[in-house]
């Protein structure tokens, strides 16, 4: 039955038909991007496949947001960039991917089930600590806590010459007061003598 234009839509069937109407179709080349990272990445530095993630496809704006596994990775990265839009865009039809943002190594999400991270148990000589371990005074390192404490009594030191420290002035607002009635009466006494 066709619909003569004044019969309710519910929001995402007028959406959907405005955008048809003027011949607009909805950014989907996002998901394709991220799930063709790694032939991407492959074929653009293949030295670089396994060692960086896309996080994140904004296809408002082209830019695709990618984490490396240590800075060595992003600084390669930033080499290549050129590359490898030209290359997302190859593989990715639809994507208009135009530029490439490297974050720090450290906004890529982890490459392991959190079951395999508890899985794997830290070995003797591994200084990290185990996930979910909070620190506490009984698990800092000893070159913390030295440094704690020196910190500590150079606060106690501090306070207590503040503490024994004269002020620097006396007085306070009654020496400003002096001050400024001895001026106006030197003021006073060379407007009374004769010019010079």
């Amino acid at each position: 039955m066709p619909r003569d234009g004044r019969d309710p839509l519910g929001l995402g069937t007028a959406i959907s038909m405005m955008m048809t109407e003027r011949g607009l179709i909805a950014p989907a080349a996002g998901g394709s991007v991220l799930a063709q990272w790694e032939t991407i990445l492959t074929t653009a530095a293949p030295e670089l496949t396994g060692h960086v993630q896309a996080v994140k496809f904004d296809a408002n704006t082209g830019r695709l947001d990618v984490a490396p596994d240590a800075p060595a990775y992003g600084t390669k990265l930033r080499w290549i960039v050129p590359r490898l839009v030209a290359t997302a865009n190859e593989k990715v039809p639809g994507a208009n991917v135009r530029s490439l943002h490297v974050l720090p190594p450290t906004a890529a999400p982890p490459k392991t089930s959190p079951t395999e991270a508890a899985a794997t148990s830290p070995s003797s000589g591994d200084r990290t600590m185990p996930a979910g371990q909070v620190k506490t005074p009984r698990t800092l390192s000893a070159g913390y806590r030295r440094a704690l404490e020196a910190h500590k009594a150079a606060q106690r030191t501090t306070a207590r010459a503040s503490a024994n420290a004269r002020p620097l002035r006396s007085g306070g607002s009654d020496t400003h007061s002096r001050a400024v009635a001895r001026a106006r009466a030197e003021r006073a006494a060379r407007a009374g003598e004769p010019a010079a």
